[in-house]
């Protein structure tokens, strides 16, 4: 069949990927003049299966209420004049229970253990570079109080299966001995051997090359202004070269919603209300000067929510979020203070290892939903649309499967992954991938 693939991030990519495996023809259209130039382009560069818990947990209006005067707090909530924003934010506090949590947790491990397995299988079978370390991501705390809530967390997320370690100081330079400069403000720490790192970006613009050496049709630079309907299908999608002008309507057997935080007002037109809100979060990526000084280890900074991973003769420090529209503009004083602060604190943790005189910093919106949970499957509303939208901040992490699982549902199989897909679902038995050959 004809599928139409919008948006070339890692998710969309992923899903034209595997929708060519399963022998489908794909269209890819994005606005962007290539792949992975929104909110894949710069992002915290983890794969952390086991760093997933949900934003909403029972503390979290408290801290929420905490950090609202404050412009460098982790979470920026800017109230608005905006329905979709005052929905976002009473679902959330819905979810902010000890009940809620658990639940959207089992769902978030599981996807990600499945999306993990298969981008292994596809870097084995394509032999991308992107930077990869396969060493575990470091969550490391600056206090006694917040290294016994994350061994506490430790403890909940084993319940899961996961196999999340409690450090000791001395146990956390062992795992990194180039925090040991900083290693008198660390009481102790969390360790996930089995996550990674690496950067999305390099990934999906080279898993989007090899989809076109297979076939697949991209239009780079191509608004999507919309959709011609048919009853409860579909019939065209009207885009307009951004080069040229000019418009045409695209048509295809079914389409892919994967546009990110864009997808939900795209889809309004259509009837389809999804509950994602975009939250603007920050990067600052610095050429190392003392790379043998620098971490290879993937870490997590929990007093300011940062994440700091190596990148080559680079480091990527990356964090916060701004629930405050659709703005990526990095002009504003609160943005060039979030962004100098990521600089300053990384100068704090490794002084004199990074250039820190020309940082490039970057701006993008995490697709996020209340429970972080994203929808994948097809529209309720429309017979021949489907969703792989609304990840957050685990696009990366989740990317390959999610891309793999939407593909084996639009084929009529059922993916063998315990999570609650949205819409109608094959009733086929589950689809168990065959071994990869390494």
């Amino acid at each position: 069949m004809k599928v139409i693939v919008l948006g070339a991030g890692i998710i969309g990519i992923s899903t034209a990927w595997y929708l060519l495996e399963e022998g489908h023809e794909v269209t890819v259209v994005d606005r962007q003049g290539d792949a992975a130039l929104e909110t894949s382009f710069a992002n915290g560069a983890q794969i952390s299966v086991s760093f997933c818990e949900p934003w909403a947990n029972a503390q979290a209006p408290f801290k929420v209420a905490k950090w609202l005067l404050r412009d460098d707090s982790p979470l920026l909530f800017r109230p608005r004049l905006d329905p979709h924003q005052w929905r976002w934010g009473l679902s959330f506090l819905g979810q902010c229970t000890d009940a809620a949590f658990e639940r959207n947790v089992a769902q978030l491990v599981a996807l990600g253990r499945y999306s993990h397995e298969a981008l292994k299988a596809l870097v084995a079978k394509t032999g991308i570079e992107y930077h990869r370390l396969e060493r575990g991501i470091l969550h490391f705390f600056s206090s006694q109080a917040d290294f016994d809530a994350g061994a506490a967390g430790a403890e909940l997320m084993r319940r899961h299966g996961v196999d999340r370690r409690v450090l000791s100081r001395e146990e956390v330079l062992k795992v990194e001995p180039a925090l040991a400069s900083f290693g008198a403000r660390i009481f102790g720490g969390t360790y996930t051997p089995s996550d990674e790192s690496g950067d999305a970006r390099v990934f999906t613009q080279q898993l989007a090359r090899l989809a076109a050496a297979r076939g697949a049709t991209f239009h780079y630079g191509h608004d999507v202004l919309g959709f011609d309907r048919a009853g409860d299908r579909v019939a065209g999608v009207r885009v307009r070269d951004r080069a040229t002008g000019r418009a045409r309507t695209l048509k295809a057997d079914h389409v892919v919603a994967a546009l990110g935080s864009f997808t939900a007002p795209l889809l309004r037109p259509l009837g389809e209300c999804l509950n994602i809100y975009p939250a603007k979060g920050y990067s600052a990526t610095l050429r190392l000067k003392h790379p043998e000084r620098a971490s290879t280890v993937s870490m997590i900074d929990d007093a300011r929510k940062i994440a700091i991973s190596r990148l080559g003769d680079h480091v990527r420090i990356a964090g916060t979020a701004e629930m405050a529209g659709y703005d990526t503009s990095l002009d504003s004083p609160t943005s060039q203070l979030r962004c100098r602060a990521l600089v300053q604190r990384y100068e704090e943790i490794f002084p004199g290892v990074a250039d820190t005189r020309e940082p490039n910093f970057w701006a993008g919106l995490r697709p996020s939903t209340p429970t972080n949970i994203p929808y994948i499957g097809r529209s309720r509303r429309i017979a021949n649309l489907w969703l792989n939208a609304g990840h957050g901040t685990l696009g990366w992490t989740h990317g390959a499967g999610s891309g793999r699982a939407l593909a084996l549902l639009m084929s009529g199989k059922r993916p063998d992954l315990a999570f609650d897909f949205c819409g109608p679902v094959a009733a086929t038995p589950r689809h168990r991938p065959a071994p990869v050959a390494a």
